[in-house]
């Protein structure tokens, strides 16, 4: 069973930086992560992409994050990054990771992280 772990979360005042990680464990060989990213989930919302990355390092990012957010990834570790500057109230959520993994037989399967949580305030 892949397995997602997250860290980096945190309370920062609004306009600071946080640094989101994550890492996949428990691939079977021959597994490829075709893709990772982030999403985020506020209180009473939907939960929306932020960011994600392929494996050949081309990135999506959502609009609201765009030139404020960088996601960015280390294929041999299995792990990806969401480096967040000038935070804002409105990005205040739980943030999970996501990855997309192929496997030989089942296609592609998703999995996630159990979640942390930013907070943007005074």
């Amino acid at each position: 069973q892949v397995e997602l772990v997250e860290s980096g979360g945190g309370l920062v005042r609004p306009g600071g930086s946080l640094r989101l990680s994550c890492t996949a464990s428990g691939t079977f060989a021959g597994d490829s992560i075709t893709a990772m990213g982030w999403y985020r989930q506020a209180p009473g919302k939907q939960r929306e992409l932020v960011a994600t990355i392929t494996s050949g390092d081309h990135t999506n990012y959502v609009d609201s994050v765009k030139g404020r957010f960088t996601i960015s990834n280390d294929n041999a570790k299995n792990s990806v990054f969401l480096q967040m500057a000038s935070l804002k109230a409105e990005d205040t959520a739980v943030y999970y990771c996501h990855a997309s993994v192929f496997r030989w037989g089942f296609g592609n399967m998703d999995y996630w992280g159990q979640g942390t949580q930013v907070t943007v305030s005074s």
